[in-house]
């Protein structure tokens, strides 16, 4: 199932803020734990010095003699403190409890310079302390003073630190994921605009889709639609006026055999003479209406065969055999018109990229429209160029007007309209052309009067 929009943009986002919430938590964790040590065992190393201050030395030893400001300290009520133990060198208790835990020997050396903090186990609680060791300044005595107390309030104060940042931190985060959804539902909502449109609509309707309200980033998206429905509307109107002008064009050859054959039921006991004039126009319109149907066929098959082939490459192909195959019944059929045909090539191979069928197509549509519209004199001509192949169809005729050159390719189209012109063409020849070179890859073009004398139809070839 294909992922929707809004979790494709939210998805990254949630990642990207839980990753902010865990370093978030584990940095405030640092910084509590950091920031609670350091205040709090700076409480320890003043109190095991202002326990110091309170020792006096005598010539019998070390006298401990507490202000009533320290005894206040000491003995006030607090969740956290322990105890503390004042001792001499000896070992022997001077003040405190007796059982407190000691730091290492390094720690116990260090302790006569400054305040020495370590991490312990009392009374199966972990602890904190602080030692501080003062030497005599005339007896080879000294004392150490250690106070400890538990980590309650250090583990109270880093959950307190934990909370202000992740309560406020899970509410922002809540707040802009919702924002963000809504506002991505906002911003989807000409989108669904835009399908409910597409939906009202039925087969027939290919006006553009509207862009009133559509982001800028879908607008490329929509312009791609609006030029693909354009384009279908395009080929539905030809695609209409083709089936009209087919209907046409079919309609006279069948509405004159059936008036021919209702003539000949009339004529066929009296007159033979008359019965052998109509069978003869009867014959020509049958080959009429034979070579208009064989003509639709060709363009229905040069236009799936053009899509079908898109994309791939046709082989090289020698074209000389394959003109000359094609040519030869229009030659035959121009010398019994009083016509010249003439072939203009090199004498040896001409290779192109060509498929067989359809340059003969090409070839016999190109001059069987030579012979219906133009002059006395048609010459075929085959000119490489480098890396393409041309081969080019002149007449001596009276050309093709300007207004009417940009539709000759088109079914039916022959300068005027279907239903008022006479010749006996079907209009199909140009078409099937420019399909079948288009499908080889090819182009086709146009010269006439007076650009050049007659006409030129030349269809360019990849080697």
């Amino acid at each position: 199932m294909t992922p929707s929009l809004r979790s494709q943009l939210l998805g990254p986002l949630m990642w990207a803020w839980l990753l902010g919430a865990v370093l978030a938590v584990v940095g405030a964790f640092e910084l509590a734990r950091y920031a609670g040590n350091a205040a709090y065992d700076r409480t320890l190393q003043d109190e095991a010095g202002a326990i110091a201050t309170q020792i006096n030395w005598t010539d019998r030893g070390p006298l401990l003699e507490l202000s009533t400001q320290a005894q206040q300290l000491l003995a006030r009520h607090s969740s956290d403190r322990n105890a503390y133990m004042v001792a001499d060198g000896e070992g022997r208790i001077l003040s405190g409890v007796g059982d407190l835990p000691l730091p290492g020997p390094r720690d116990i050396d260090e302790s006569f310079e400054r305040p020495v903090v370590f991490d312990a186990t009392y009374l199966g609680e972990p602890v904190r302390g602080a030692m501080y060791s003062i030497r005599s300044p005339m007896l080879d005595q000294h004392v150490s003073i250690v106070v400890v107390e538990t980590r309650r309030k250090r583990g109270e104060l880093i959950q307190d630190v934990l909370l202000a940042i992740l309560v406020p931190t899970l509410v922002l985060g809540v707040a802009t994921f919702l924002l963000l959804a809504w506002g991505i539902r906002r911003g989807l909502a000409p989108l669904h605009r835009v399908a409910a449109e597409v939906e009202r609509r039925d087969a027939q309707d290919l006006r553009p889709l509207p862009l009133e309200g559509v982001p800028a980033e879908v607008v490329p998206l929509i312009e791609r639609i609006n030029a693909l429905l354009a384009k279908v509307s395009r080929s539905v109107d030809v695609q209409r006026r083709f089936v009209a002008d087919a209907a046409h064009q079919l309609r006279t050859p069948v509405a004159g055999i059936r008036v021919l054959a209702q003539q000949l039921q009339q004529e066929l006991p009296s007159d033979p003479a008359a019965v052998q004039s109509l069978l003869h126009v009867m014959v020509g319109s049958t080959e009429r209406m034979s070579r208009l149907v064989a003509q639709l066929l060709n363009l229905v098959r040069s236009e799936a065969a053009r899509q079908g082939a898109e994309g791939r490459m046709l082989e090289p192909v020698d074209v000389l055999p394959i003109i000359r195959e094609s040519a030869e019944p229009l030659v035959l059929q121009a010398t019994r018109e009083g016509k010249q045909v003439e072939l203009d090539a090199p004498a040896g191979p001409c290779w192109a990229r060509a498929h067989p069928v359809w340059l003969g197509e090409v070839v016999s549509n190109l001059l069987d429209n030579a012979l219906r519209h133009g002059g006395p004199h048609i010459e075929v001509k085959v000119i490489p160029q480098g890396d393409c192949l041309e081969i080019q169809v002149w007449d001596d005729g009276a050309g093709i007007s300007p207004a009417h050159r940009a539709a000759v390719f088109e079914p039916f189209a022959r300068g005027d309209r279907a239903d008022t012109r006479s010749s006996e063409g079907s209009g199909l020849g140009l078409a099937i052309v420019k399909e079948a070179v288009q499908g080889m890859g090819g182009q086709v073009r146009l010269a006439s009067r007076p650009e050049v004398a007659g006409t030129c139809f030349t269809v360019v070839l990849q080697t």
